[in-house]
């Protein structure tokens, strides 16, 4: 395939395929028909034969080129699945879409300072283990590292301290930023404000704007209670202190923390069919009260 589009890359070699998509051609017309000398017609000729997208066969004293449309076909099938990947229906780009039409609307409603002030998001999720196990995942570094960040994101660095004045940090990277090499795709600092466990948990949590001052607080409500054999979970944000800065943190909050649910929800299915409460493992560092992760 790779070479199949470097022997097209060239637009001389495209205009010669065109011209023998009507009919096959031999070499003096093809460079006729594409304004180009005839030895240099022919190298391009060649290459693209050696790419298996034109065949060629003597006839007498001439040389003449005909198109394989197969292997067009081919390539035009792959393009089309890649495309069909990039469309698919809530995936990766689609987000990427959403969170571009949220970045303009809210760019422009934040002309001053307190613009998103009293702003709530609200989300909902059955999760299919019950409020123990889904406490543990609220509050244990090592469990909330597995999904406390947006697809396609990484938790980089984590401080969670479950009672009431507790630190809160958290730090993110792109999931494939194994090295470090790109900037930190968000950090937020805070502090834990009510703990009622298996029950009702809040804390306060700013992002940090690049000069270190705090974008807005998020005020956290999350808040369990049995379902079954299941728990639901009611989350709520609530926004104060609003800077103009912060548009873009705010245009991520519905689609993010929604994002991090999902995940939340899928680590719980998997434990849940694995008949386990740890299914996963993280290399983390704790510190002197083992409720840190970098």
């Amino acid at each position: 395939m790779e070479e199949i589009l470097n022997a097209l890359a060239d637009p001389v070699r495209w205009r010669l395929v065109a011209l023998l998509a009507e009919r096959p051609r031999p070499v003096g017309v093809l460079a006729q028909l594409a304004g180009a000398r005839q030895p240099q017609t022919t190298k391009h000729l060649q290459t693209l034969e050696r790419a298996n997208v034109v065949t060629s066969q003597r006839a007498g004293q001439r040389r003449v080129y005909a198109l394989r449309p197969g292997p067009l076909r081919d390539l035009a099938a792959a393009l089309g699945r890649l495309a069909d990947d990039a469309d698919r229906l809530g995936g990766a780009h689609e987000t990427f879409d959403r969170y571009g039409a949220g970045l303009v609307a809210e760019r422009l409603a934040a002309r001053e300072a307190g613009w998103a002030d009293g702003r709530t998001f609200a989300f909902a999720r059955s999760l299919p283990r019950g409020p123990e196990a889904v406490w543990r995942h609220l509050t244990e570094p090592s469990l909330l590292a597995g999904w406390w960040a947006p697809q396609d994101l990484r938790v980089s660095a984590l401080v969670f301290e479950a009672r009431p004045g507790g630190r809160v940090v958290l730090e993110y990277r792109d999931a494939e930023d194994a090295g470090g090499s790109d900037a930190v795709a968000g950090r937020a600092e805070g502090v834990v404000a009510e703990v009622r466990p298996g029950e009702r948990l809040s804390y306060r949590s700013s992002p940090v704007l690049p000069d270190g001052e705090p974008a807005f607080t998020a005020h956290v409500d999350l808040d369990l209670r049995p379902e079954g054999a299941g728990t639901g979970l009611d989350a709520r944000v609530r926004i104060t202190g609003s800077t103009v800065e912060s548009a873009d943190f705010v245009a991520g909050i519905e689609i993010g923390f929604g994002q991090s649910l999902d995940k939340l929800s899928a680590v719980l299915a998997a434990e849940s069919s694995q008949g386990t409460g740890h299914d996963t493992e993280y290399d983390t560092d704790h510190d002197d009260d083992s409720r840190s992760m970098r």
